[in-house]
């Protein structure tokens, strides 16, 4: 019998499945199993992000472990494996198949991680054994991940693991309070294909182009932590903080967008209310870090108090590419604080986000903004004409660049889009 001709509700007979790989034990579920699992679930990230119960009790270990598990294998419908370390038995992770559809033969793995087994790479190694077994034993021809749009831990283990990140979606069963907003990834055979899952986690496979899918996961690493705090000087000596914004800064960002020079180079809205502000950043900051598409940083000064706020956003059509945005407070203009704040945030898009080109544009006549990047570092290339839309108008626009090269951040071995 061929991989096409095997019938996929072979998960209902579980006694004796095993899959030895990569130093794990993957098996069914048992009983005794259930103190682990009650103690792995009591973990906040655990809870956060998956749809296990909470608070979660001990009755509910035992229910998944006695009951649920069980009854996915009996059924067809899943094919749920206990994750052991394969020379000391000890329960490391969950991983499996969630749903299978048999008319398709697309089946969904779901994954976690007990709290004292991170960072070894488990999940990874774990994700991969099961895709392979499902390809090769249930002849599945396609394999889906799907994470809360803000779960970069989760994606970092599906893009390590070979899946393609394929989109956004709305979730058809989120979390009780959580978002509906999802990523949907996708796995097919041959992605699998001269994958060692002895490999250290993102290491590229075996023919594959340096560099090759590493720069998704190295991002995912990135936005998988909370957004850091930058440091920048200005010509005179002093010390900003590029940090994310916070409730004390409401007032200080009504008073800025509020200013006439605001409302004159930006598409603030005008009138600019304090829920505005709220929504900034209690919802957008926030969203554009857990979307992993940029980071929204505020500048303060050497009191912590607001002085504007600098934007890096990257761009939706190359992902190499990214976009500064910057505003600054009436009473921080002219002390040299957006230079150096942009020049800050520019080094951190390049390094930690590998970006080859950061732009930026400013209405034609912005002489301060365009004085600013220049400051920075950027190259003013030229005029586009109508490229921006300014409160119902079409305006001329200069446009300007900053390379990693022109920071001398780095060598051609290690250059973004040379090195892997």
């Amino acid at each position: 019998m061929d991989q096409n001709s095997r019938p996929v509700n072979r998960s209902s007979r579980p006694d004796g499945v095993e899959i030895v790989e990569a130093g794990l034990r993957l098996r069914p579920w048992r009983a005794e199993d259930a103190d682990d699992v009650y103690r792995a679930c009591q973990d906040p990230q655990i809870q956060r992000w998956t749809n296990v119960p909470s608070p979660y009790r001990v009755e509910d270990a035992i229910d998944f472990v006695t009951k649920r598990a069980p009854q996915a294998w009996l059924n067809g419908s899943g094919a749920p494996f206990a994750v052991c370390d394969a020379g000391t038995g000890e329960l490391l992770a969950s991983c499996g198949l969630i749903t299978v559809d048999s008319v398709l033969r697309s089946g969904e793995v779901g994954y976690w991680t007990a709290p004292w087994a991170r960072g070894r790479g488990v999940a990874v190694r774990a994700t991969r054994a099961v895709s392979r077994w499902s390809f090769q034993e249930l002849g599945l021809r396609r394999i889906i991940w799907q994470a809360e749009v803000g779960n970069h831990a989760s994606r970092l283990v599906a893009l390590r693991a070979g899946f393609q990140v394929d989109g956004r979606l709305r979730l058809a069963a989120p979390r009780p309070g959580g978002s509906r907003e999802g990523w949907i990834g996708s796995l097919l055979p041959e992605d699998l294909t001269g994958t060692d899952p002895d490999q250290p986690d993102g290491a590229a496979q075996p023919g594959a182009p340096a560099g090759a899918g590493s720069l998704p996961a190295r991002r995912a690493a990135v936005f998988a932590a909370a957004q850091p705090v930058l440091f920048a000087r200005t010509a005179d000596g002093t010390e900003l903080r590029l940090r994310p914004l916070h409730e004390p800064d409401l007032e200080a960002i009504v008073a800025t967008c509020r200013d006439p020079e605001s409302i004159r180079w930006t598409t603030v809205p005008d009138p600019y209310q304090r829920s505005d502000a709220e929504y900034f950043v209690h919802e957008y900051s926030r969203t554009v870090w857990r979307r992993g598409t940029g980071a929204v940083f505020a500048i303060a000064d050497g009191s912590d108090r607001y002085s504007g706020v600098m934007e890096l956003r990257i761009s939706p059509g190359d992902p190499l590419v990214g976009d500064l945005g910057y505003l600054v407070a009436p009473w921080s203009r002219g002390r040299g604080y957006c230079p150096a704040a942009a020049a800050a945030v520019a080094a951190w898009g390049f390094t930690a986000l590998d970006l080859a080109r950061l732009e930026w544009r400013a209405n034609v006549g912005n002489t301060a903004s365009r004085r600013a990047a220049q400051k920075a570092g950027f190259t003013i290339e030229g005029t586009a004409r109508h490229a921006l839309s300014h409160r119902g108008n079409r305006v001329d626009a200069w446009v300007g660049a900053l390379l990693p090269d022109d920071l001398g951040l780095f060598t051609d071995a290690d250059r973004p889009g040379v090195g892997g």
